[in-house]
């Protein structure tokens, strides 16, 4: 049987979770993720732990922080006066928006302190700095 290698378009299905157990996402409920092996869409750590696996496989893995989303950031983390940001928005602890950098960048931010007229932003991805397990089957080798 083949077994999924790098360039492969695969399918799978997974539940992925923090140290305590609790799951941060899964496609339990949907259709199978589908991707490209070493097309970096998907977190390093998972598509290594893909590779080798033959459809109708399983396997469970952890996945450390500097394979995943990588370390914590403390330098991502931004104060901004109120007054900069968008006149229609009227920020909220744990509210999501895009802002844009001098570079033309898009990055996601999350308001996570309210001060005055400031407002301080982490642009740390959510799951930055943790450690993540993944439960993987590979459904489907969609091309090899």
């Amino acid at each position: 049987m083949a077994q999924a290698k790098d360039g492969d378009t695969i399918k799978v299905h997974y539940t992925g979770k923090l140290d305590d157990g609790s799951v941060f996402d899964s496609s339990a409920d949907r259709d199978p993720l589908k991707f490209k092996l070493g097309g970096n869409r998907i977190i390093r750590g998972f598509e290594n732990a893909v590779i080798g696996m033959e459809p109708g496989g399983k396997s469970t893995v952890k996945i450390p922080a500097d394979e995943a989303f990588g370390p914590y950031k403390d330098e991502m983390i931004m104060e901004v006066k109120k007054e900069d940001l968008p006149t229609d928005l009227e920020p909220k602890i744990g509210q999501k928006f895009n802002l844009q950098q001098s570079d033309d960048q898009t990055i996601i931010v999350t308001v996570t302190e309210l001060t005055g007229d400031t407002v301080t932003l982490d642009a740390n991805h959510p799951l930055a700095g943790k450690d993540l397990s993944f439960d993987i089957e590979l459904v489907e080798i969609v091309e090899a």
